[in-house]
């Protein structure tokens, strides 16, 4: 139908024409209620975001140093966080002169790694980013 056709046609019925896909060939238009239209497009773009799940990340921070009843507490966290959902980042922190322990810093998050294999799977291996060595974790999923 030619454009003045639709137009004419949507004032006698005083609604609008409305453009809803300009790219097909011809472009597509519907005779509706603007702003019903508008309310509608609204209404979908609120329960797409309302089902589409936020990733929280926690952050775990250790030192290379770090001394087994704080691992152990530490550990303890990370389990409660990755069963909530969560998605848990876990790092060691070297300060000053003990970047020389890269090495303890590396068995301490493959050590963390191997004791939350069960409740998360690790994203990538231990590497190290500046001062920081980081492996981050996603929970598993339930059955």
């Amino acid at each position: 139908m030619g454009l003045q056709d639709a137009l004419r046609l949507a004032d006698s019925m005083e609604l609008d024409l409305v453009e809803i896909s300009p790219s097909a060939e011809p472009p597509v238009c519907r005779i509706v209620d603007y702003q019903k239209f508008l309310y509608q497009q609204k209404k979908k773009q609120k329960e797409t975001k309302a089902k589409s799940t936020k990733v929280v990340v926690k952050e775990i921070r250790f030192g290379p140093n770090t001394d087994d009843h704080d691992y152990n507490f530490k550990l303890k966290h990370a389990i409660k966080f990755l069963e909530e959902g969560a998605k848990v980042k876990s790092y060691v922190f070297f300060k000053g002169r003990s970047i020389l322990f890269k090495e303890k810093g590396e068995v301490l998050l493959l050590r963390f790694a191997n004791d939350l294999e069960e409740f998360g799977k690790p994203d990538q291996l231990p590497k190290l980013e500046g001062k920081r060595m980081i492996v981050s974790f996603s929970p598993k999923k339930k059955k």
